[in-house]
């Protein structure tokens, strides 16, 4: 291997290793803020569950990102150096500022910006973009969706019980938090897998896109890792400033979550964690009252959202110019 092809390999495994860190918060913030599980094994629990993931749900979202969103063809390793670092940065300047941002966002942002900048928008493959671009800004409302009628459907089939329903929501957390990591781990995982994938294709190591064990194994346990370590800014945003969070609420967010992540992993469409679990979050409580949801803070995400794809293509085009033209 070339020094530029393991430099890419270890900025896809940095990028995987924040993303792990900071999308922990999504799937153990409401299970913390409902006093479930304690923080550290909530943590412990998600981060063996996401290591699981792609080794059991295939890696057709690894395609897509290697080869569906621009022509594999012209991608250098200059190009994918500035992708993953204009991602890198947009992720940590959200991290810092406690802002759930996607990184799936950025990763797409960051790949177009350097793209465009190498090569121009003609090697940008319009069909797979929009395909890609649809699964990132429907989610959120099917989630949304889905939450809101499912708290209903539970309130509906609870109408008798006692109070002690809630020690079922409480324990039935364990179950719910496994499949949410196991649907994170399939999808986000994916992600660096396909950029390590190109990298190798591009470099000569490999001759079509198939994924290598280790890559796999990799970014796996990089996830996990990076989960373990986990999001703690992110965590008190998900978790207490959207509204007070109760078993039931954690319990309907982390099924309609895993419901919607699982659905666009087997059909190899990337969506973000962050996205699906604040939008079921914000559906579930304006299902019980739409007064309960603080919006404001909605309105601070939904822009973070809206922002991260430009931010992140102008940072991943800025620093592929610097690395063209001085190195």
């Amino acid at each position: 291997m070339s020094f530029t092809l393991i430099l890419v390999i270890a900025l896809a495994l940095v990028f995987e290793f924040l993303n792990g860190m900071r999308d922990s918060s999504n799937i153990v913030a409401t299970m913390i803020s409902s006093r479930a599980f304690s923080p550290r094994r909530a943590l412990t629990i998600t981060a063996i569950a996401e290591f699981c993931g792609p080794f059991l749900f295939g890696i057709t979202v690894a395609k897509t990102i290697g080869g569906d969103i621009v022509d594999s063809s012209v991608v250098t390793m200059n190009v994918l150096i500035a992708c993953l670092c204009g991602a890198i940065i947009w992720n940590l300047i959200t991290w810092f500022f406690g802002i759930p941002s996607s990184s799936s966002h950025a990763l797409i942002g960051g790949l177009l910006g350097a793209v465009m900048v190498s090569t121009g928008y003609k090697t940008i493959k319009l069909i797979g973009l929009g395909k890609v671009l649809t699964a990132l800004f429907v989610s959120p409302l099917i989630g949304f969706v889905v939450g809101f009628i499912f708290l209903r459907l539970i309130y509906f089939l609870a109408r008798n019980a006692s109070p002690h329903i809630n020690e079922f929501f409480k324990r039935g957390q364990f179950f719910t938090a496994v499949g949410l990591a196991l649907s994170h781990g399939s999808n986000d995982a994916q992600k660096t897998m396909g950029m390590i994938t190109l990298s190798l294709i591009i470099g000569g190591t490999l001759k079509d896109f198939t994924v290598p064990f280790w890559v796999i194994l990799l970014s796996a346990s990089t996830m996990a890792l990076g989960t373990a370590l986990g999001g703690w800014r992110l965590i008190r945003t998900l978790g207490g400033k959207f509204y007070k969070i109760r078993p039931v609420h954690s319990f309907a967010t982390q099924i309609t979550s895993a419901f919607v992540i699982f659905g666009a992993s087997f059909v190899g469409l990337p969506v973000s964690t962050t996205q699906v679990v604040s939008s079921a979050i914000i559906g579930i409580g304006s299902s019980e009252r739409f007064g309960k949801v603080r919006w404001s803070v909605a309105e601070d995400i939904l822009t973070a959202w809206l922002i991260t794809i430009p931010a992140s293509a102008i940072f991943s085009a800025g620093i592929y110019w610097l690395v063209v033209n001085f190195t």
